[in-house]
């Protein structure tokens, strides 16, 4: 699955492997096909998105940022 609305090129579904938790921003480790990916988010986001070890996720890469998108 990729979103085509959205203008990213480089799409990777993967599963969320960890998440360490901060008080203001979180790591999520996500396995895709392509490897690991590491993503940095505002710890609110993670919560808003019920994301959790196990998700599925798209894993959204720009050259500034890499963001990501709950299946």
């Amino acid at each position: 699955m990729s979103i085509p609305v959205i203008n990213v090129r480089n799409q990777f579904k993967g599963i969320i492997q960890e998440i360490v938790d901060g008080p203001v921003v979180t790591e999520v480790d996500v396995k895709t096909p392509a490897g690991l990916f590491t993503s940095v988010i505002t710890t609110r986001s993670v919560k808003d998105l019920n994301l959790q070890v196990g998700s599925e996720v798209l894993v959204l890469i720009k050259s500034t940022e890499v963001a990501l998108a709950k299946l």
